[in-house]
């Protein structure tokens, strides 16, 4: 019937046990009949005509024995317009015994389409001339009459009819002639779903008798959008699966779709609409449009750089293989890239030449025009890849499960991230070849050339030459971006600024340095200015730090006694730009508009500095060269495994020490008769004991499985809405728990049976022998139940879901919280419960309140700290980093204004310094600053 994807049913098509045969009353009067189809558990879609002015309605199922099956039905959603209905039935009645549909949660949705061009097409219904009368019952009874079912098969065209707006069906089979003059053939089919393949296109709703009786008309679906209020259309979408816009319809008869359509088709158009949100934000974070996007060029690279043009061109042996003229600015880099028959193009450029600016320009044109069957764009950061341990396919994988929640299981195993991949929905856009470590580039160009994907590549001339020394990368067009002139300089510039006097150009700031950039003979400053001002990312660092920034002057950029060189101009304009970046803003009361957060510019210049000196630790232990993707579930994770362990395994201690100390006070006070003192020394030495425990095991096994990283998990909790897929965790993770709350209860018997009682604290509330018999299998089988209860409500987390590095942290602190509360009700429901029986239920909601308490902390805070990259990143960096002033408390708000202040960018689930220089500059000042001693503050504003 149907498979299951990823916890859901996959849509099918026509399905002959849920078409229904739909029975109305009117009162006194005789009735009608129609035809109808199951589209969800308790909802049937039929013709509006069908139900209107119905008493009653009964929805008659056929069964696998040739029988019937009859329930009660409900209309409740009615549009005369689009001439459509929705049938409620009751979902009890649908999964009883017998039912000739699906149960209920088995029922797949339905897909829709609209029709362009003629294509076959077939409805299921029960016409009047299917009438069986007078026919011997099947179990030998009286005679009976009934209508059968009729399976239409013909062609329908969007060509007729237009001016009513209908389908014309062209049956290839009908009724001979008609037996009763006055009505049709065909009553009763009205309502029928009519579908092609496998896709519902329209609902049959008229015969008209001058078409002959081999022609039938029905409402399409993609009119129900003219028809059909915005309001309605939206409760089509949640109870029947119709998409909520007529532009996401499936067109038939379909291109030649890429593979795995349209599931995959879906999955891409979702996911190309993030891709064009995240990036469209980061455009206007750089203010790329503002005054106007600098006009980045390129030519066609050194004939020695690339492949034959043969190739290229996918040219057949002695046809034309002469080169392709690909010069262009930024804003035709789509339309150059398309020209390319093999669809493989590498731009060259050096350090901040605009390749970044390049690759963003290009994913935004293509979405923008994007077909729906074409490949979605997506930048991968090249930098993190180790093509000697891991695969390019596995490691776009990887990424595209970590930026954009593409961890759903695919229908035919795998993932959504690996299906999308294989049948070639993605189009890698390849930044930074260049910061592949030096000794990998040439394997990773090795591995690129095992793949004939299309794709895009950005490297620096040098690195990407050095590659391609000894063989060119197969197929690859090769472009170089070109340097910025002075005339772009000059329209650039001055607009950035306040205008003059004259409200013109001509008397900002930039006026006198631009005056000397023109003279025929330049002076030593200027040419130093002009050899630096030639690249986007230089010009962006000059106008962040005079234009934007109040009282600065750039006429001292032209003193070469503080900048000799060329190289000392740039440094000083890296070092410049933090501060002034982090320049306090005036406040902007009236505007309504909320106020950027003000942070000390030397503390924010010195939190920046840590994480960049993170990412050089994290990339140097890895592939060699420094990392550039900042994860915040990795800050911290750079400090020695040792110290990480104390840290996990103090507020582990902590988390049980506390709870255990507080519970055992008011249970000795209650329960026995020893007093206040006893009641408070048992309570702090028990509290330690668990404490010390706790930590120890909590701690080690931290240090155990820290030897990667703990990522953020890929699943959401769900509790109802579930699904029958079967879960393969759940009895693993149970024995798992079972062993080790076994082994936890003897330590903790031994504790309090031993140690305890050996130092005169015994309070007699440990039930003796049987309460040690009980309480191990207890504990034993509420830990496991704990985990394998959170292992059945784990589901994967859906591809509409966000996947930022705030969404993705909110979806990890959720899991968490979850699994205290799990851990909170199974052992205070058991635990209450058990004593409610044995010592009255006063007492038993006392112990249930401690037993719950204990263990959501013990248990659920524990190891949330230890397993989950939300509780590490708690404990290492919100706590111990900002307690050491290596982080500021704030760390997410103080990420997310880096952002706003184009310091850092978002990249899906990660953040990245905005360039790569920016990043190696703050490196080497904060390492100079520690190793001298002196505060790791930037040079002042000028």
């Amino acid at each position: 019937m149907s498979a299951v994807v990823g916890g859901a049913t996959e849509p099918d098509g026509l399905d002959r046990r849920r078409a229904v045969q739909v029975i109305t009353a009117c009162g006194a009067g005789a009735g009608g009949r129609g035809s109808g189809y199951q589209v969800a558990g308790n909802v049937v879609l039929t013709a509006a005509h069908v139900v209107c002015g119905a008493a009653t309605v009964q929805v008659r199922f056929l069964t696998e024995d040739g029988g019937t099956r009859e329930l009660q039905g409900k209309p409740f959603w009615v549009n005369s317009a689009s001439d459509v209905a929705l049938i409620a039935i009751a979902d009890a009645a649908v999964r009883g015994s017998g039912a000739g549909s699906p149960a209920g949660a088995a029922v797949p949705p339905v897909r829709f389409a609209r029709v362009s061009k003629p294509v076959e097409c077939e409805a299921l219904g029960f016409p009047r001339f299917r009438l069986r009368a007078g026919t011997a019952s099947p179990d030998g009874g009286a005679a009976v009459s009934y209508r059968d079912s009729h399976h239409a098969r013909g062609e329908t065209t969007p060509l007729s009819n237009q001016r009513e707006g209908s389908l014309e069906i062209t049956l290839k089979s009908s009724p001979e002639h008609d037996p009763e003059r006055g009505r049709s053939p065909w009553e009763g089919m009205s309502g029928a779903p009519v579908w092609s393949g496998g896709y519902v296109i329209g609902v049959i709703t008229k015969h008209y008798r001058s078409d002959g009786l081999s022609t039938l008309a029905a409402s399409p679906v993609d009119r129900w959008y003219r028809q059909v209020s915005p309001q309605e259309i939206g409760e089509l979408s949640s109870l029947i699966g119709l998409p909520a816009h007529p532009g996401r319809l499936e067109e038939l008869p379909r291109a030649t779709p890429l593979p795995g359509a349209p599931e995959l088709r879906e999955a891409a158009g979702l996911l190309a609409s993030r891709v064009a949100g995240q990036w469209r934000k980061e455009e206007r974070r750089r203010h790329v449009h503002d005054p106007f996007p600098l006009p980045v060029r390129f030519r066609n690279a050194d004939a020695r750089l690339l492949d034959h043009w043969a190739k290229i061109r996918n040219a057949p042996p002695g046809a034309d293989s002469t080169p392709l003229a690909l010069a262009g600015r930024i804003d035709r880099i789509v339309e150059v890239y398309r020209s390319i028959p093999s669809r493989r193009l590498v731009v060259l450029g050096a350090a901040g030449a605009g390749k970044t600016i390049l690759t963003l320009r290009f994913v935004l044109d293509w979405l923008g025009a994007r077909t729906p069957d074409e490949p979605v764009p997506v930048i991968f950061s090249l930098g993190s890849w180790d093509p000697t341990t891991v695969s390019l396919r596995d490691w776009m994988c990887h990424q595209l499960v970590r930026d954009h929640g593409l961890a759903v299981p695919a229908a035919h195993g795998g993932n959504l991230a690996g299906a999308l991949v294989d049948t070639g929905w993605i189009l890698p856009v390849m930044d930074g070849f260049d910061e592949i470590a030096g000794g990998l580039q040439c394997a990773a160009l090795k591995e690129l050339d095992r793949t004939t994907t299309p794709l895009l590549l950005t490297s620096r001339p040098r690195e990407y030459a050095e590659a391609v020394e000894t063989r060119p990368f197969p197929k690859a067009a090769v472009v170089e971006l070109d340097d910025l002139t002075l005339d772009d300089v000059a329209l650039y510039l001055p607009l950035t600024s306040r205008p003059g006097t004259d409200g013109g150009m001509r008397s900002t700031v930039w006026e006198p340095v631009l005056d000397e950039l023109r003279r025929q003979r330049r002076s030593p400053g200027a040419e130093n200015v002009a050899r630096v001002l030639i690249t986007p990312l230089m010009v962006a660092m000059a106008r962040a730090v005079y234009s934007d920034a109040p009282r600065s002057d750039p006429v001292r950029l032209l003193d070469t006694a503080t900048f000799a060189s060329p190289e000392a101009l740039q440094r000083h304009l890296l070092a410049a730009f933090t501060p002034a970046a982090y320049e306090p803003s005036p406040t902007d009361g009236g505007s309504g508009r909320r106020r950027r957060q003000d942070w000390n510019p030397d503390r924010a210049q010195q939190w920046l500095g840590y994480l960049a000196v993170h990412l050089d630790r994290l990339g140097r232990a890895g592939t060699g060269v420094p990392a550039r993707d900042l994860a915040w579930w990795q800050l911290g994770t750079t400090m020695s495994r040792s110290s990480r362990m104390l840290v996990i395994g103090f507020l582990a201690a902590l988390a049980l020490g506390v709870t255990t100390a507080v519970g055992n006070v008011p249970a000795d006070l209650v329960a026995t008769s020893f007093g206040l003192r006893f009641a408070l020394v048992r309570g702090l030495v028990v509290g330690l004991l668990h404490a010390l425990v706790n930590g120890l095991f909590f701690g080690l096994v931290y240090g155990f499985v820290s030897q990667g990283v703990a990522e953020p998990s890929r699943v959401r909790i769900q509790v109802f809405g579930r699904t029958g897929r079967r879960r393969t965790g759940v009895l693993p993770r149970f024995r798992l728990g079972l062993a080790c709350g076994v082994l936890a209860a003897l330590v903790l018997l031994f504790l309090d049976r031993v140690v305890v009682e050996s130092l005169g604290l015994g309070d007699g509330l440990d039930g003796g022998l049987v309460g040690g018999l009980v309480f191990v299998p207890g504990l034993g089988l509420g830990v496991g139940s704990v985990l394998g209860l959170m292992a059945w409500l784990e589901v994967p987390v859906d591809i509409r879901s966000g996947v930022s590095s705030s969404e993705l942290l909110s979806q990890d602190r959720r899991n968490v919280v979850f699994h205290l509360l799990v851990w909170a009700l199974v052992f205070g429901t058991g635990a209450g419960c058990a004593n409610a029986f044995t010592a009255g239920p006063a007492w038993g909601l006392l112990v249930g309140l401690a037993f719950g308490t204990e263990a959501a902390f013990a248990g659920g805070l524990a190891y949330g700290l230890a397993f989950t990259a939300w509780g590490q990143w708690v404990a290492l960096a919100r706590i111990w980093l900002p307690l050491t002033g290596q982080l500021p408390w704030r760390l997410v708000a103080f990420l997310d204004d880096a952002c706003e202040r184009d310091v850092l960018r978002q990249a899906g689930a990660v953040y990245q310094f905005r360039h790569a220089q920016l990043q190696d500059h703050l490196t080497r000042v904060f390492l100079a600053g520690r190793n001298s001693g002196l505060p790791t503050d930037g040079p002042d504003l000028p």
